[in-house]
């Protein structure tokens, strides 16, 4: 099992959770993170770290964001890691709070 990121991640993009990954498998585009499949361990540690509660275990991806799943594995294929924390967009917090934002997601 795997750990995905989910919708809630979007145009917020906060990367708490890439400074407690042992493995560092989050990956970074322009307004989203993923996590690459294979590089996952399960530790669980991510999750707890992101504020917008965006991270899921695979089985446990709510059914209306199970597309997410295929999604980090795609996404995680073409984006370059991120290893360590940045600052989160300026506007992330106004976004936390926006649901149905996959239109919004950047390549």
């Amino acid at each position: 099992m795997t750990y995905v990121v989910t919708e809630n991640c979007i145009k917020c993009k906060y990367t708490d959770c890439v400074d407690v990954c042992p493995v560092d498998c989050f990956r970074e585009g322009p307004n989203f993170l993923v996590i690459d499949p294979d590089e996952c361990i399960d530790c669980t540690l991510c999750v707890a770290e992101c504020p917008v509660e965006a991270i899921f275990a695979e089985d446990d991806v709510p059914d209306n964001q199970q597309n997410f799943i295929s999604l980090n594995a795609e996404l995680s294929k073409v984006w370059g890691p991120i290893i360590e924390k940045k600052d989160a967009p300026p506007d992330a917090d106004e976004w936390a709070k926006v649901t149905d934002k996959l239109d919004k997601l950047e390549r």
